[in-house]
C-alpha cells in the first residue's frame, strides 16, 4: 500500500475528492477520473463532470490510463475488441443516447487506435499550463470521436498540440522524457489498488463510481463530500 499512500500524498495526484473553499467562494472540489481518450464512455463522462463547474471550484486529477495497450501501432478492428454481438449493439444503443443527450457527435469508425502517445502528450501537457491541458484534452477527444482523427499518429498529435498550445519543447519531451511514461504506469498500479475495472472510474473520497453516470450521480457524490 505504499504506491497508494504516496499517490494519495502527491500535490497534483489527489485520488480522494477533498471540499475546501475557493478564493471565488466556491467550494473546492477535487476528483480523480480514471480515463482514456479512445474511450467513448471517458467523453460523455468528462462533459458531464464539467457541469459540476457552476457549483464548484472543481479540480479534476486525470489518472490517464491505456485501455486497450494490446493495440498495435496501426490500429484495431474493433471487430476484434471480443464483445459479443449482442452486448456490442447495446453498448452501441447505449452510446448513441447518451451522446445525443449531451449534444456530442460520434463518427462512425471501423478501428480503435493505440493511445499511448496522446495519453503521454497529455500527461506532458499538464506540467505546461492548467489552460494548455485542457485546451489539448477537449482536442484528443474531439479529433477521435467528432472527426475521426488516429489519436495514435505523431503527426496528427503534434498537429493538435499545436492548436492547443502546447510548447514544441513539452510536445518533444512527452515521447522522449521517461517519466510520463512512469505516470502511466504508476496510474495503471493505482486503478489496480482502487479495483478499477474500466474507463471512467470517478473517485470521489472512498466513494468509487463507475461508467459514465448520470450527471446527478456525480452532483450526490460530490454533496456527499460537502457535508
Amino acid at each position: 500500500m505504499a504506491l497508494l499512500a504516496a499517490w494519495l500524498g502527491g500535490s497534483i495526484s489527489k485520488a480522494r475528492g477533498v471540499v475546501g473553499r475557493s478564493l471565488m467562494g466556491q467550494p473546492r472540489l477535487d476528483v480523480t477520473v480514471f480515463m482514456d481518450y479512445v474511450c467513448p464512455f471517458c467523453y460523455v463522462g468528462a462533459v458531464r463532470l464539467e457541469r459540476l463547474r457552476d457549483t464548484y471550484d472543481l479540480r479534476v486529477h486525470w489518472a490517464l490510463v491505456e485501455l486497450h495497450p494490446e493495440t498495435p501501432a496501426q490500429g484495431r478492428l474493433l471487430a476484434a475488441l471480443g464483445y459479443p454481438p449482442e452486448q456490442w449493439r447495446r453498448m452501441m444503443r447505449h452510446l448513441e443516447a447518451m451522446a445525443e443527450t449531451e449534444g456530442l457527435s460520434f463518427v462512425p469508425r471501423e478501428k480503435t487506435v493505440n493511445s499511448r502517445c496522446a495519453l503521454l502528450l497529455a500527461e506532458a501537457a499538464k506540467e505546461a499550463d492548467r489552460e494548455v491541458f485542457y485546451a489539448l484534452h477537449w482536442r484528443l477527444f474531439e479529433a477521435y470521436f467528432a472527426e475521426g482523427r488516429d489519436i495514435g499518429d505523431e503527426t496528427v498529435l503534434r498537429e493538435l498540440a499545436r492548436t492547443a498550445g502546447v510548447p514544441q519543447a513539452t510536445v518533444s519531451a512527452a515521447w522522449r522524457e521517461p517519466r510520463y511514461a512512469r505516470r502511466l504506469a504508476r496510474n495503471l498500479a493505482i486503478a489496480g489498488a482502487w479495483g478499477v475495472s474500466g474507463t471512467p472510474t470517478y473517485l470521489f473520497n472512498r466513494r468509487k463510481l463507475a461508467g459514465a453516470v448520470p450527471t446527478e450521480t456525480l452532483r450526490e457524490a460530490a454533496a456527499e463530500i460537502a457535508e
